[in-house]
């Protein structure tokens, strides 16, 4: 017998209400296991599938109790009794084990077991009775049908005792026929009177009929209602059961009928409504699943975005930055400016100050060449009058000479002055033309630089206010992402929970592929994964 090592002392207790499930095929090798089968042993699906269902045997389990459950189901029998099985880990846990016949075609194809909780009075008593196998069984006891019994001969005469009735109608109607033929041949080789042999014999006819007319009446029946349970435990609802009688045994077979009936239509109706479901839940994971792909896609192109609003938030502080480093310098200019146009309109007044200057010199230089003009006059005067005059008037006539040349020198000087003023004023007004052309030259500058100024704040106000419309839509985005990737994690919850609704559903299904609904190859477990 295998020995499945490591052990622990800790017991796994199974949860009251759920039921552990499970199917093999003729050689014991596990063909299905339901969830709770496969949380209690600790094995995975794909570890359990294909696997000999001794993978979960306990060293402390005695190999009497699985040759009894071997001997029972071969022969068509269901079998109960406790087990103590293994977990993965070494743990252990018990189970009431109802182990059936799975029928097929009227042919056992597998087994089902169906494991329960059991009482601490079940496992305290299992426990004991297998510690005496192991240790050599003294009391010399038996599993029969998963129940210790002993095997002293009044035990044995104890356990004839409770024969079928099969058996028993049998076996008395025998005796009782038996006595009633030796009653005949004692009375007929007695000589006794004919009445008492025929009496003799008519209680022997009497005997065999009665027990004819029990087998007919009830062991027939209740072996064929047996037949029919028996078929119904190991899923076989297919099978058509007939009614002839109208008596007590006709009504059972009534009620097994209703209930092969009835639980037909039951899994007939729960098959083809998770047939439903699992359509249905494919559709709805394969829709979450795109779901999910797009949701992810959105959230990627969502981080995009934040990441290009975040960057243009940055390239537009920068521009503030710089619209504002633009903004004072168009400040400072227009101050540099206005500055200048106060010189340029200083310099056009001293300009025309000079030009009013140079106006009066002219008129002095004027005055000048008048009075050099009249000393001019004055010296011929003189000259002529010291001509007149002889040799006293020489003396003044060289005087008269001098003051005439100083005169003319004056006269000639003036007129350069003259004319150098003249050429000054020229200048000065060529000048005074330009300074006031500079003026209003730089008074349209003062006023473009004054409009860029007002541009240039006006920029700066609407990029503030860009940026901070940025901000807000940048939050926005982030906020729309944040609100994204939580819908993506719920949708990949949900597309998770829909699978899982999708698994358990198949495994419902397949849990109703034990039921036969009818002889057909089409309902040959077609939901029942392969090893």
């Amino acid at each position: 017998m295998r020995t499945n090592l490591p052990v622990t002392q800790n017991e796994h207790l199974i949860t009251d209400g759920r039921t552990i499930v499970s199917t093999t095929d003729l050689r014991g090798n596990i063909t299905f296991a339901n969830p709770y089968f496969v949380e209690v042993s600790g094995y995975t699906e794909s570890e359990l599938l294909g696997a000999p269902q001794n993978i979960l045997r306990h060293p402390d389990m005695p190999a009497e109790a699985f040759a009894d459950m071997w001997r029972c189901i071969q022969s068509g029998m269901p079998w109960t009794g406790m087990v103590k099985n293994r977990c993965k880990n070494g743990d252990y846990y018990w189970v009431l084990a109802n182990v059936t016949p799975v029928i097929e075609r009227g042919q056992p194809t597998g087994y089902m077991s169906v494991r329960t909780k059991p009482s601490r009075e079940q496992v305290r008593a299992a426990d004991q009775l297998y510690q005496q196998f192991k240790a050599g069984n003294p009391h010399r006891l038996a599993i029969v049908n998963g129940r210790a019994v002993e095997t002293h001969w009044y035990a044995r005469l104890r356990e004839a005792s409770k024969l079928g009735i099969h058996t028993t109608t049998r076996l008395n109607a025998l005796i009782l026929t038996t006595l009633m033929l030796l009653f005949a041949a004692v009375f007929f080789a007695n000589d006794a009177s004919p009445w008492m042999t025929g009496a003799a014999l008519l209680g022997a006819a009497l005997a065999l009929n009665f027990w004819r007319a029990l087998y007919v009446s009830v062991v027939r029946p209740l072996q064929f209602a047996t037949v029919s349970a028996r078929k119904m435990a190991g899923g076989d609802l297919a099978s058509k059961i007939e009614i002839r009688r109208n008596d007590e045994m006709g009504q059972l077979m009534a009620a097994i009928r209703q209930t092969n009936v009835n639980l037909h239509s039951i899994i007939g109706d729960v098959r083809l409504s998770f047939e439903k479901i699992s359509a249905s839940t494919s559709e709805i994971a394969s829709g979450n699943l795109d779901l999910s792909d797009r949701t992810e896609s959105q959230a990627s192109s969502l981080q995009q975005t934040a990441a290009s609003m975040e960057q243009l938030n940055s390239t537009l502080q920068h521009s503030a930055g710089s619209i504002s480093s633009a903004n004072e310098l168009a400040a400072r200019a227009s101050a540099v400016a206005e500055q200048g146009g106060n010189i340029v309109a200083q310099v056009v007044s001293t300009m025309n100050e000079i030009s009013s200057s140079s106006n009066k010199v002219l008129d002095i230089i004027g005055i000048i060449d008048g009075i050099a003009f009249q000393t001019n006059i004055l010296a011929l005067n003189a000259a002529v009058e010291a001509a007149r005059a002889g040799e006293q008037g020489r003396g003044f006539a060289v005087v008269a000479s001098e003051v005439r040349a100083l005169a003319q020198r004056s006269a000639t000087a003036a007129k350069e002055i003259k004319a150098l003023i003249d050429q000054s004023i020229a200048k000065v007004s060529a000048g005074t033309q330009l300074t006031n052309s500079a003026g209003s030259t730089m008074s349209d500058v003062i006023y473009s630089v004054q409009k860029v100024t007002q541009v240039m704040d006006e920029i700066t106000t609407s990029t503030r206010e860009q940026v901070q419309g940025i901000k807000e839509v940048n939050q926005a985005v982030v906020n729309i992402d944040d609100i994204t990737q939580r819908n993506a994690a719920l949708v990949e919850e949900a597309a998770a929970a829909t699978g899982t609704l999708a698994e358990q559903s198949r495994s419902v299904a397949q849990a109703m592929a034990v039921f036969k609904l009818d002889h057909t190859a089409a309902n040959d477990r077609p939901l029942l994964r392969k090893a």
